[in-house]
């Protein structure tokens, strides 16, 4: 951060902004950082404010990415900053009667109409090319022989007078993100000292990485999104139930509102139960709430229990086609029409007619025999019983065979 900025928070309520380029109609879980720091600062009685970079998206920010991000039209970007909007809705209230509620921009309104000419007079004059040059983001593509184009390069210079509109329009005094943006943003402050002889300040938070040194926020499909359409609640949910131990203790310091008393207890009780995974459970229980809703996190935790845990035909029952699609994810699957269907007289002859879960009947005897197999999570004790059981989502039967093999089958009107 930069100096001064502690003495500057005493003095009162101050505002606080982070940018955010709408690349895509949703954000990812590695925008939570920044999205939380703006959370702390509405909790402690600061006003955030959240800028949608209608202006800035269409360019691209360079800071420490390899080659040019492709350009985005008009549409695209309203679409994108539309779904945002309505992300950020569930983190930071913007409908609050206090003076610090949240506040959303968009600096297109801002930049849209500013002209080339305008843009180097008033702006450009203030920071020299040396200033520019020397910022680590801009070496580094220089030095890789990648290149820049002057469009990125003035990148840095139109994020400096978003802090400079802010500053002089909203009495906004700083500006967060992450430490790949540190450069951008000092520009902004030294914009406005030298345009404006004002004071205003920086705070970056690390970049979030895994314990293994990979990125965060990516999973095996890619990124882990906030849209549920993209990553699904029970995805989402699985992601921070499968952090390690070491991710888990640093990550409900960052993503959860737990204060220290509530988390050192669960650290406590994680070190005397690691296997219990408390701390993993509570910190995917606090986001997929917070993201998704209370009945979301919920079956998803249902979801989850019927792959790792004890679970029922009712709880199977319960769940959407969605999230039984998304747990079952994979799997083999049987596909059979309805005709045939109800043509079968046992339930042997069911799961033998071709080889997807039995390579023959005497297999599958000896294994119903023998207690290891289950449809829809009720044990089947005799082969050549009737077909009795209810299709889950009028479509399917789950088959299981021990502990772990999961068959489905997919019966089609």
């Amino acid at each position: 951060m930069t100096p001064g900025l502690e003495e500057h928070l005493k003095k009162g309520m101050a505002a606080a902004y982070l940018g955010f380029d709408p690349t895509a109609d949703s954000l990812h879980i590695g925008h939570l950082v920044g999205v939380m720091t703006l959370v702390h600062f509405q909790r402690s009685g600061n006003q955030p404010v959240a800028l949608i970079g209608g202006a800035t998206g269409m360019i691209g920010d360079p800071s420490f990415k390899s080659a040019e991000r492709s350009l985005l039209d008009k549409a695209t970007l309203d679409k994108n900053i539309t779904g945002i909007r309505k992300q950020l809705e569930k983190f930071l209230d913007f409908n609050a009667t206090s003076e610090n509620k949240a506040i959303l921009v968009n600096n297109y309104d801002w930049m849209s109409t500013f002209s080339f000419l305008d843009f180097i007079r008033d702006v450009g004059k203030y920071i020299t090319v040396n200033y520019m040059m020397a910022k680590d983001s801009v070496k580094r593509r220089l030095e890789d022989g990648n290149g820049l184009s002057f469009t990125e390069f003035t990148y840095q210079l139109i994020q400096g007078y978003d802090f400079y509109h802010l500053w002089k329009h909203n009495s906004c005094s700083i500006q967060l993100g992450g430490s790949d943006q540190w450069g951008n943003i000092v520009t902004g402050t030294e914009l406005i000292r030298k345009k404006e002889g004002g004071e205003a300040f920086a705070l970056t938070v690390p970049l979030i990485t895994k314990a293994d040194g990979s990125k965060f926020g990516k999973s095996e499909g890619g990124n882990v999104w906030l849209d549920p359409e993209k990553t699904s609640p029970y995805a989402f949910y699985q992601f921070w139930l499968n952090v390690s131990d070491e991710d888990a203790c640093r990550y409900i310091r960052i993503f959860t509102t737990l204060d220290k008393t509530a988390i050192e207890s669960l650290e406590n009780e994680h070190l005397e139960a690691p296997h219990q995974r408390v701390l993993q459970k509570t910190i995917a229980r606090e986001i997929t709430t917070l993201v998704h809703g209370e009945g979301e996190f919920k079956m998803a935790q249902k979801a989850s229990g019927i792959l790792f845990g004890n679970s029922s035909l009712e709880d199977l029952s319960t769940l959407n086609e969605r999230t039984f699609l998304q747990v079952f994810e994979g799997v083999p699957v049987m596909q059979i029409d309805q005709e045939t269907f109800t043509a079968k007289e046992n339930i042997l002859e069911l799961l033998c007619m071709d080889k997807t879960i039995f390579n023959s009947k005497g297999e599958a005897r000896k294994l119903i025999q023998g207690g290891g197999l289950s449809i829809n999570k009720v044990k089947v004790a005799d082969p050549m019983a009737a077909i009795q059981m209810p299709l889950l989502q009028e479509k399917y039967l789950l088959v299981q065979k021990g502990k772990k093999n999961y068959y489905l089958i997919r019966v089609q009107s």
